[in-house]
C-alpha cells in the first residue's frame, strides 16, 4: 500500500516533515561550511603578515574598495533608473529594441569589457593614438587605470542589473500615479522624483545590491586594471606568499564588504516590497521634436558603448590573429568548461528542485526558514571568499579523514580532496544555488496544490508525485535554471582560478592568462566564445521580464 493509504503514526509523521527540511539545511551547511573555517583562521598567528599589509598595503586596498564600491553604485544608479523611466514610461524613436537592447551588456563578463576597454583607450591605444595624431602629441585622456576608470568600465557591465529591476517597477506602477501627480501642479520631473521613485526604491535597492556584490566578487577586471583590491590581496596571499591561512583572513575582511552591502541594502528597501502588479494596458508619455531623439541618442549611445563597440573589437582582433589559436587545446578548453557547466548545474539544480519540493511540502509557511535565508547567502560570497573557504575546509578533511583511512589500508598519504573537482563544482554549488533556485520556486508558485492532492487520492506517494506530475509540468523553469547556472559557471572566473585541478583549464582562465600578459588579440578568442554562450540565458531573462 502507499503511504497516503494508511494511517501513519504521529511519529511517522513528525519524522516525514523534519526529512524535507534536510535539503534546505544540506544547502545551508553547504554555505556555512567555508564560513566557519574562514572565520576559525584567525585562530592562525599571522602576525607579520598583518604587519605588513598595515604598513604597506591594507590602506590602499580599504580605500580602492570603497571607491570602487561607490563609483559603480553611483553610475549603475544614473545609467540604471534613467534608461528605465525612458524605456518603460516614455515613447520615442527606437524604444522597442533599445528596451531589450539595453539588457545584453549582462551577457559579456567583466573581465572582457575591461581588457576591450584597456586595448582601446589605453596611452598606446588606438582611441589616443588617433587623438594625437588630430590634436597635437601632448593631447591626453583622463587615466583609464584609475578607480574612476574601472568604475565606469564595471558599470557598462553591470547597470542592467538595475535596469530590469526599475523597469519592472515603473512598469507595474503604470501612469495613472504619474498623471495624479500631475494634476496636483506637479511637473514631469517633480512626479518622477517625489512619486515613481520612491514608490520603485526597493527594486532599485534590489539592483543596486546585486550590482555591488559583482563588484565585490569580481577578480578579473581588477586583475586587467592592476587595481589592486581583497580579491586580488586574497589571490597575492595564496599563490604569491603561499599563505593560505592569510588569504582566509583577507576573505573574512571581504566578507565585512559583503554584510555592509546587503544591510545597505536592507535599509535602503526601508520595509518595501517587491511585486508583480497586474498586466494591464500601459499608455506611455509620447516625446516629441528634440527630447525625444536626445532620448533614443542617450540610450543609443549607451547601448553602442556597453555592447557594440566590446563585440566589433572582439570581431576585429579575432580577424586579425586569423584563428590561429583554434587548435586541440583549444577544444579541450571548451570541452573541460562544458563539462565543469554541466556538473555543476545538474548538482545545482537537482538541490534546488529538492529544496523547492520539500519547502511546498511543508507548506508556505515554512518558504522562509533560517535555512532558506542562510544557503541564499551564497549568492553574496565572492568566489575568491568560497575558494578559500573550501581549500581549507577540504584541506582538513583530508588530514582528519581521508588520511587515516589511507593509513588504515596502507596506502601512501595522499591529498584526495584538495585540488579535486568535487571542491570547484560545490563551490560553483555554493555560489549559484540561489541562481537555480528563483525559477524553479516561480515555476512551483504557479501550480495549484490540486494537482498533488488529485494523484495523492488516487495512491500516488510523494516522490511518485514528483516524478509523474511535477517534472513535466516544471521543465520550463528547470531548463531555465540548468542554462542560468550553466553560463555563469562557465564565466566564472575566481573559483576556478584558485581551485581549479591540474591541467583542467577553461576559457575563463585562458582569458586571463592571455590579458596578463598583454596579448588582447589571442584573449579575444575564448572572451567572444563566453559571450556568445552567454546571450541565450540574456535573451531568456528578457523573454521572463517582458511577460
Amino acid at each position: 500500500m502507499t503511504d497516503i493509504a494508511m494511517p501513519q503514526s504521529p511519529r511517522l509523521l513528525f519524522l516525514r516533515r523534519h526529512l524535507w527540511r534536510l535539503p534546505a539545511w544540506f544547502a545551508a551547511a553547504l554555505v556555512l561550511m567555508p564560513l566557519a573555517v574562514i572565520t576559525l583562521s584567525w585562530g592562525s598567528d599571522q602576525t607579520d603578515i598583518w604587519a605588513h599589509l598595515i604598513e604597506t598595503q591594507l590602506g590602499l586596498l580599504l580605500g580602492n574598495t570603497f571607491k570602487l564600491c561607490l563609483g559603480v553604485g553611483l553610475i549603475t544608479i544614473s545609467l540604471g533608473v534613467s534608461l528605465a523611466w525612458l524605456t518603460s514610461v516614455c515613447e520615442f524613436p527606437g524604444r522597442r529594441w533599445l528596451d531589450w537592447g539595453l539588457m545584453l551588456p549582462l551577457a559579456i563578463p567583466t573581465y572582457v569589457v575591461a581588457f576591450v576597454a584597456l586595448g582601446l583607450f589605453d596611452f598606446s591605444g588606438p582611441v589616443q593614438s588617433a587623438l594625437r595624431d588630430l590634436f597635437g602629441q601632448d593631447f591626453r585622456l583622463p587615466n583609464i587605470r584609475s578607480a574612476p576608470g574601472v568604475a565606469l568600465v564595471m558599470s557598462s557591465v553591470l547597470y542592467p542589473y538595475v535596469y530590469m529591476l526599475s523597469r519592472s517597477a515603473f512598469l507595474s506602477q503604470g501612469r495613472g500615479l504619474v498623471d495624479a501627480a500631475r494634476t496636483l501642479g506637479r511637473t514631469p520631473w517633480q512626479a518622477l522624483w517625489q512619486v515613481a521613485l520612491p514608490m520603485a526604491r526597493p527594486a532599485i535597492a534590489a539592483g543596486v545590491a546585486l550590482a555591488l556584490m559583482e563588484t565585490l566578487a569580481d577578480f578579473g577586471a581588477v586583475a586587467v586594471f592592476n587595481y589592486d583590491t581583497f580579491t586580488t590581496a586574497i589571490y597575492k596571499s595564496w599563490f604569491g606568499f603561499f599563505n593560505l591561512p592569510a588569504a582566509a583572513q583577507l576573505a573574512s575582511v571581504l566578507l565585512l564588504f559583503v554584510a555592509l552591502a546587503l544591510f545597505a541594502e536592507q535599509r535602503a528597501r526601508g520595509g518595501g516590497r517587491l511585486y508583480q502588479a497586474p498586466k494591464r494596458e500601459r499608455e506611455r508619455f509620447k516625446l516629441r521634436g528634440a527630447k525625444a531623439w536626445v532620448a533614443s541618442a542617450y540610450c543609443g549611445l549607451v547601448f553602442v558603448l556597453a555592447f557594440v563597440i566590446p563585440v566589433g573589437q572582439l570581431l576585429l582582433w579575432l580577424l586579425e590573429t586569423q584563428l590561429s589559436d583554434l587548435d586541440g587545446r583549444y577544444w579541450d578548453l571548451i570541452i573541460h568548461t562544458f563539462a565543469l557547466g554541466c556538473m555543476a548545474a545538474a548538482l545545482t539544480v537537482s538541490l534546488a528542485l529538492a529544496v523547492s519540493f520539500g519547502q511546498r511540502q511543508l507548506g508556505r509557511v515554512q518558504l522562509k526558514g533560517t535555512a532558506m535565508r542562510i544557503a541564499g547567502l551564497g549568492y553574496a560570497l565572492p568566489g575568491t571568499v568560497l575558494a578559500v573557504g573550501i581549500m581549507l575546509s577540504f584541506a582538513k578533511l583530508d588530514a582528519w579523514l581521508i588520511a587515516p583511512l589511507r593509513s588504515l589500508m596502507e596506502l601512501p598519504p595522499k591529498q584526495i580532496l584538495v585540488g579535486s573537482l568535487l571542491a570547484l563544482v560545490l563551490a560553483y554549488c555554493v555560489r549559484f544555488f540561489t541562481v537555480a533556485l528563483g525559477p524553479i520556486q516561480s515555476s512551483f508558485e504557479r501550480l495549484k496544490p490540486s494537482y498533488q492532492e488529485a494523484a495523492q487520492s488516487l495512491g500516488a506517494g510523494q516522490w511518485r508525485v514528483l516524478l509523474r506530475v511535477y517534472l513535466p509540468m516544471l521543465s520550463p523553469g528547470l531548463f531555465s535554471a540548468l542554462l542560468l547556472v550553466l553560463v555563469d559557471v562557465m564565466k566564472e572566473m575566481p573559483a576556478t582560478l584558485l581551485l581549479r585541478p591540474f591541467a583542467w583549464d577553461t576559457l575563463a582562465v585562458r582569458v586571463y592568462e592571455m590579458t596578463s600578459e598583454g596579448e588582447w588579440e589571442r584573449a579575444a578568442l575564448p572572451a567572444l566564445t563566453l559571450v556568445l554562450l552567454s546571450i541565450f540565458p540574456v535573451v531568456l531573462m528578457i523573454r521572463r521580464s517582458r511577460a
